[in-house]
């Protein structure tokens, strides 16, 4: 039988943190680059979305922990070396298997985000 080609732990990753291909491409684009500062229009021109969308994007990887904000500009920032690596996984295993990967986010029930966001517990930001 065949290996599967994501480990559980970077689908479960995936799956938990990973929305739509434009998010995790805006993920990739920011730890390309992570000397860059971002903003949602230029996040937005280089991915072809729309500028919402790019907000929407950055706001919940920002929210994730994987970015830092200053003043409306973004970059690559995540808060743990876990998620670095975990970043840095995906980032090599989109580079390998895109049609997996693509398949696993694009099958993804729509909702599931906001039930597990439910059960996530976040520390305060104020």
């Amino acid at each position: 039988m065949a290996r599967e080609p994501i480990p559980d732990d970077l689908r479960e990753f995936i799956l938990g943190y990973i929305d739509s291909i434009a998010q995790l491409e805006a993920l990739l684009l920011l730890r390309r680059n992570p000397s860059t500062s971002w903003n949602a229009g230029s996040v937005a021109q280089r991915l072809y979305i729309s500028e919402g969308e790019a907000t929407e994007l950055l706001t919940r990887l920002n929210d994730d922990g994987f970015l830092s904000v200053s003043e409306g500009s973004y970059r690559f920032g995540p808060q743990s070396a876990e998620q670095r690596q975990m970043a840095d996984r995906v980032a090599d295993a989109y580079a390998h298997h895109l049609i997996p990967i693509t398949n696993m986010i694009h099958s993804k029930p729509r909702r599931i985000r906001e039930f597990s966001d439910a059960f996530k517990f976040r520390r305060d930001r104020s």
